[in-house]
């Protein structure tokens, strides 16, 4: 029953959807890691560590619930467990040596060295290029598509009106929703922050030009006129070590706290032979 119990959370996992509409070569491959995965959790659960490890029922119980979420409903959620094979106490069975291995995992990880200040400094040393802040802007816009050549001269006549008039971000916000017909609309023509090559070709050397507060000219791209308004100018180059320490750290510790878990699981491996 546990092998079902895994090859169900794994399709869920990998794939995000139900095992039974996966295809041959999903199938294929779900099999195989559940097959892993069963073998390698049989020897967690069998090992010192595992001793005395309690699952709390809130936590058993808040682990249920989120199978349950996974369906649209109650008899859709009882077809797929009885489909697998899993009645209710079944299921609290597999779901409770699931979260065993978890406790059993934390408790492993819990013993990895904390990573400190100057560990999170010697990274970031040491990896510039990972802390490169590209430049960006906080862009707003307003599209108007055209079908013909009539429709494009009255949506460069509306644009070129427009850009004239606008005086600051919320003249902008309301011309968008009533001229705008892009989904951003609904939200002031917000484009959000955009990097280098996030936009159309036709409108990027214009939108990383414009100063803060200033519209574009009218510019055409695939899919229509535009015109461009920069909200805000972010600051490009290397971010300050203040300002990712903590991601640092952060990122440190997870990487510290899955090799502590590697290394006792394969030694797990190693003591059996």
């Amino acid at each position: 029953m546990q092998h079902a119990y895994l090859e169900l959370k794994l399709s869920w996992e990998l794939f995000k959807k139900a095992p039974e509409t996966l295809s041959e070569p999903e199938r294929g491959r779900l099999g195989e890691i559940a097959g892993q995965q069963d073998s390698i959790e049989q020897r967690i659960l069998a090992s010192a560590a595992a001793a005395n490890v309690v699952v709390p029922a809130a936590t058993l119980q808040n682990r249920l619930a989120e199978v349950r979420k996974r369906y649209p409903s109650e008899d859709e959620f009882i077809q797929e467990m009885a489909r697998i094979g899993l009645d209710r106490s079944e299921l609290v069975k597999s779901i409770e040596r699931d979260l065993r291995v978890e406790a059993v995992l934390d408790k492993v990880a819990s013993a990895a060295p904390p990573v400190s200040a100057v560990d999170a400094e010697i990274y970031y040393r040491l990896h510039p290029e990972a802390f490169d802040r590209p430049e960006a802007r906080r862009l707003r816009h307003i599209l108007i598509t055209f079908n013909n050549a009539q429709e494009k001269t009255k949506a460069a006549a509306t644009l070129e009106m427009l850009r004239s008039s606008l005086k600051n971000a919320e003249n902008f916000s309301s011309a968008a929703l009533r001229h705008s017909q892009c989904p951003t609309a609904m939200d002031g023509g917000r484009l959000g922050v955009v990097k280098r090559q996030q936009l159309y070709v036709e409108l990027e050397p214009a939108a990383f030009a414009l100063n803060e507060g200033e519209i574009s000219a009218v510019l055409e791209s695939p899919i229509g006129l535009h015109i461009l308004r920069c909200d805000e100018i972010l600051p490009s180059g290397m971010l300050a070590f203040c300002e990712v320490q903590e991601k640092i750290i952060e990122r440190l510790s997870d990487k510290r706290r899955r090799e502590a878990q590697r290394d006792w699981i394969k030694s797990l491996g190693s003591a059996k032979r």
